[in-house]
């Protein structure tokens, strides 16, 4: 067992200092002081003073096997590795393919993904890439649904990008509503998660779809929602309408706000709540390990870096210190409201009962300090305390 000593507890809601009580994987209790009782059973202390216990960052729109390709062969990107997940504090992650569905496949993100969970973390992945119609494992993608427990949901396709399959009305629709019905009959939430391009169109599929058929928006979560001013604005648009949205975020937001006019998540955040729009109607992704490709004014390939899961938290520390948004509403971008529109019940909340994922955050500067997945320390102090399988071999 272990026991987290008074640190200021954001669950996300601000519960104040708290003692938290860990049973191997579970949080057994969140109270002012938990002491006694434990005769006989080992009790391992970490001292929280000084520091914000949040949930464990849950990084929904992520490329563990690698992306990219767009350049050519050299260009695909390298796997994720786990301490590469973990010292940014993400406890689950959400795995996809992009633009490379046929260098890459399913079978092996699967692999990847229970991979990544026998070291330590919790990984789901969306069935799919860019391109519709959709490559089911199985038959259909209902069957994938039933049969694969790691496929939440599809994505991410592609929609008013040159990259996509340029799929029509009824290819959408279809793969929409199965994903649906798959995750009905799955007990899953067959979450769409679509990729918004650059192009004109924007959410022109997406709002056909919800306005001529019985589909709600809420079997949507469009990302990349703040790739220009003009998308983010778009984007309001159907957040006002019920729907959430995902921002993308990025380690050198100064860079993409100049040159691509990118709608940084703290801005982006201000502007939603400025807006009424709810509180749980925003996530942030890192698009880790994806490509992050520059093309010129024709579309030429002229360069490419690659995603991390540090972005997240370069994200949330602007919105709490420069734009003054309060902690339990910023933090929710990577803990509650994925966890929601994901319907993962176990995550994104510090609670009795829930799955022992928590990070502990400098009070002052908001760095991740120790990360906890399923009660399992896994970085401490800063200090990766368990790495990947091969990530120290020389």
């Amino acid at each position: 067992m272990k026991v987290i000593r008074q640190a200021e507890v954001y669950a996300p809601d601000y519960l104040g200092k708290k003692d938290i009580l860990l049973n191997e994987d579970k949080i057994i209790a969140i109270q002012d002081s938990i002491e006694g009782g434990f005769s006989g059973v080992p009790l391992e202390e970490i001292d929280g003073t000084g520091l914000l216990a949040v949930p464990g960052f849950i990084d929904c729109h992520f490329h563990i096997l690698g992306g990219g390709g767009e350049g050519g062969f050299q260009n695909r990107t390298p796997e994720v590795k786990l301490s590469q997940l973990t010292s940014a504090g993400v406890t689950t992650v959400v795995g996809c393919l992009g633009t490379d569905g046929v260098g890459r496949d399913m079978t092996a993100l699967i692999s990847k993904a229970r991979g990544l969970e026998a070291e330590g973390i919790t990984t789901y992945l969306y069935d799919g890439s860019y391109r519709l119609p959709l490559t089911p494992i199985t038959d259909s993608i209902i069957q994938d649904f039933l049969t694969i427990d790691k496929i939440i949901g599809i994505g991410e396709i592609a929609v008013s990008d040159h990259r996509s399959s340029q799929p029509s009305f009824e290819e959408f629709t279809r793969a929409v509503a199965d994903a649906r019905v798959g995750g009905m009959l799955s007990g899953k939430a067959g979450i769409v998660n679509v990729h918004l391009g650059g192009g004109k169109k924007k959410y022109e599929l997406l709002l056909r779809t919800i306005e001529e058929t019985e589909i709600p928006i809420s079997q949507f979560l469009p990302t990349h929602a703040n790739r220009t001013s003009e998308l983010f604005e778009a984007s309001i648009a159907f957040a006002k309408m019920g729907g959430t949205i995902d921002f993308t975020a990025s380690e050198d937001p100064d860079f993409w706000e100049k040159e691509d006019d990118e709608v940084r998540f703290s801005k982006g955040l201000k502007r939603l709540l400025a807006e009424g729009i709810g509180l749980d109607q925003f996530t942030m992704t890192s698009d880790g390990q994806g490509s992050l490709p520059y093309f010129d004014e024709n579309n030429q390939f002229i360069g490419l870096g690659v995603g991390s899961s540090r972005a997240l938290m370069v994200g949330i520390k602007e919105a709490v210190q420069k734009e003054q948004i309060p902690l339990e509403i910023a933090i929710r971008a990577i803990t509650s409201n994925p966890a929601k529109v994901l319907k993962l019940d176990q995550k994104g909340r510090l609670a009795a009962g829930m799955d022992a994922d928590i990070c502990l955050l400098n009070k002052d500067s908001l760095a991740v300090e120790t990360v906890l997945a399923k009660g399992r320390t896994m970085v401490e102090e800063q200090e990766v305390k368990v790495w990947g399988t091969f990530e120290q071999l020389t």
